[in-house]
């Protein structure tokens, strides 16, 4: 996103020009409750972008201030994919790094005034708020006196309450539009063991009152999230103005990443992977960074699809086949290509010697010269895809069928003879004769063959698992969902096939975890991360759709 311009970078731009910034320093606050999604992503790239492209500094800062739903392997994780992503933060700091100061200055606002110990419990507040329509009703604890509301407050710092006994409120406007404004909880009470700080604090800051001031306190100068947070901006300029920040930092909102066929709830995923309908946070379905990097996307594509998709204040939302197409286009650039036989059958070249074995050179990238050649075994049985040979052919049907010929990829062209069947009449293998002197695929006389199938040889070949995976679920929009059904009701049963007994190249023998290849003629691939002997499907060959359709609004 470095050389593309958004209206963000427009502003940060006019900020830089008059004076109004020094330097730019942008931040991204995930809270470890779960691991980080292609939404996630987003705002990554747009904070990260914006400090690089503007020479400024990047933070990464975990927002730990609720610690009931915390962990220190989220946190790890957390990091790791923003490593992965080359988004490295200049510094790794914690909201839990504030504490102190964000008691001192809910000291400092009781002091004012303008902070106070409600005892209304979450039901009882819920009552009071109001409507959208309807304003708040004061609560009756509202008016107590700042002695009393000090008093209180150090009893809750000590742990004399019990949760949810009381809450520390924001003493703002009850009658306000903005319910957002209605006297917020500032605190609450949680005696809950944190990840870093132990049993030291029975009492957390809520995120709308954290947030501004360690912005503040980081030197943020430009605070960029999501456009929910876009009606919580007067409680966050609210804070840091009543605390007396001298450069206060002002947030900034771009839409979400809507993307089809995908669900970004934390919580939702956190429930596939609880419930075992995944394979873990990183199952090459979920739309996780880490699945994605187990599924075998990398970075710069999904830098790539940031940037295609656009930043704006919109809603919309983005087809999911954008993602593929920006991983496709690199791929078919840098990914090494080798044969893989998914459903084999074996085929017995009749006219071949038996203990013949030659070799062909095959190109490893087409697209990129430097990739070199390398030499695959021909022998006189082959496996090819069931796929690719039928008894009873329909129409314009251009593979292996009786009485015909088809090319074998960068060898010879054979012409049937005959199939061997098991009881059951399934084909168990196929018998052909070779032309011999069609080296390279080329008939001598000139004749016209139309198909040309890809093989391995049957000696020279390894066996391996193949994962095809599809979208985890079956309904393009999930944010419209109609009231009577879940995302359970739209989990596509048929997300994942598992191909035993692959027949594949024997250069792939020496793959490496993680690394990516074009399967010729049936997509690209990756060796999986975790098992050994598995590729999974990354990405299909073809576009599924015209690529200046992949955003709708």
């Amino acid at each position: 996103m470095e050389n593309t311009s958004n209206y963000l970078f427009d502003i940060i731009e006019s900020d830089l020009a008059e004076g109004r910034v020094e330097k730019v320093h942008t931040r991204f606050p995930p809270e470890p409750n779960g691991c980080l999604h292609i939404g996630s992503a987003k705002a990554i790239c747009i904070n990260y972008s914006a400090a690089k492209k503007f020479g400024g500094k990047f933070n990464l800062r975990y927002d730990d201030t609720n610690p009931s739903k915390e962990d220190d392997s989220y946190v790890k994780s957390i990091y790791e994919d923003l490593l992965w992503l080359g988004a490295v933060p200049d510094n790794v700091l914690y909201g839990s790094d504030y504490f102190e100061k964000c008691y001192e200055y809910a000291v400092l606002l009781i002091k004012k005034g303008l902070a106070y110990v409600c005892d209304l419990n979450a039901e009882e507040m819920r009552a009071y708020r109001g409507t959208l329509t309807e304003p708040g009703k004061e609560s009756p604890y509202r008016n107590r006196s700042v002695e009393e509301n000090l008093e209180l407050f150090e009893r809750m710092k000590n742990g004399e309450f019990e949760d949810g006994a009381c809450t520390l409120r924001a003493k703002i406007d009850m009658s306000s539009p903005n319910m957002n404004l209605r006297d917020p909880a500032i605190y609450r009470i949680l005696h809950v063991n944190h990840h870093r700080q132990g049993n030291k604090w029975c009492i957390y800051p809520l995120y709308d009152y954290a947030h501004p001031i360690q912005d503040a306190l980081e030197g943020i100068t430009h605070s960029m999230c999501s456009i929910e947070f876009e009606n919580h901006r007067p409680l966050y300029d609210w804070v840091v103005e009543n605390i007396g920040f001298d450069v206060p930092p002002h947030q900034y909102e771009f839409a979400r990443l809507n993307v089809t066929n995908t669900v970004m709830s934390k919580r939702y995923l956190r429930k596939l992977v609880e419930e075992g309908f995944v394979d873990g946070w990183d199952d090459p379905r979920m739309p996780t960074l880490s699945g994605l990097r187990r599924r075998g996307y990398t970075p710069s594509s999904i830098f790539s699809f940031v940037e295609k998709a656009g930043v704006a204040k919109n809603f919309s939302i983005v087809d999911i086949a954008l993602l593929e197409h920006c991983l496709r286009d690199e791929l078919n650039s840098t990914a090494l290509r080798r044969i893989a036989i998914l459903d084999p059958v074996k085929l017995i070249i009749d006219n071949y010697p038996e203990d013949k074995t030659e070799y062909f050179p095959v190109s490893n990238n087409p697209n990129d010269e430097t990739a070199g050649t390398r030499e695959v075994a021909f022998t006189k049985e082959l496996y090819i895809d069931r796929n690719d040979f039928s008894l009873t052919p329909p129409p314009k049907y251009f593979r292996l069928k009786p009485d015909g010929e088809v090319r074998l990829m960068g060898a010879y062209i054979v012409k049937y003879n005959g199939v061997e069947q098991d009881e059951d009449g399934n084909v168990t293998a196929i018998h052909c004769d070779a032309d011999l002197v069609s080296r390279n695929g080329m008939p001598f006389d000139g004749r016209k063959v139309k198909g040309t199938i890809h093989w391995v040889s049957a000696s020279n070949c390894i066996e391996a698992d193949v994962r095809l995976y599809d979208k985890l679920f079956n309904i393009e929009n999930t944010g419209a969902i109609p009231e009577d059904k879940t995302y359970d009701d739209y989990l596509n049963p048929e997300s994942v096939k598992v191909c035993t007994g692959c027949k594949l190249e024997k250069a792939l023998a020496d793959a490496k975890a993680g690394e990516k290849f074009q399967f010729v003629r049936t997509g690209y691939f990756c060796k999986d991360t975790k098992n050994e002997n598995v590729f999974n499907l990354t990405v299909e060959l073809k576009d599924s759709k015209p690529v200046n359709q992949l955003t709708k609004q």
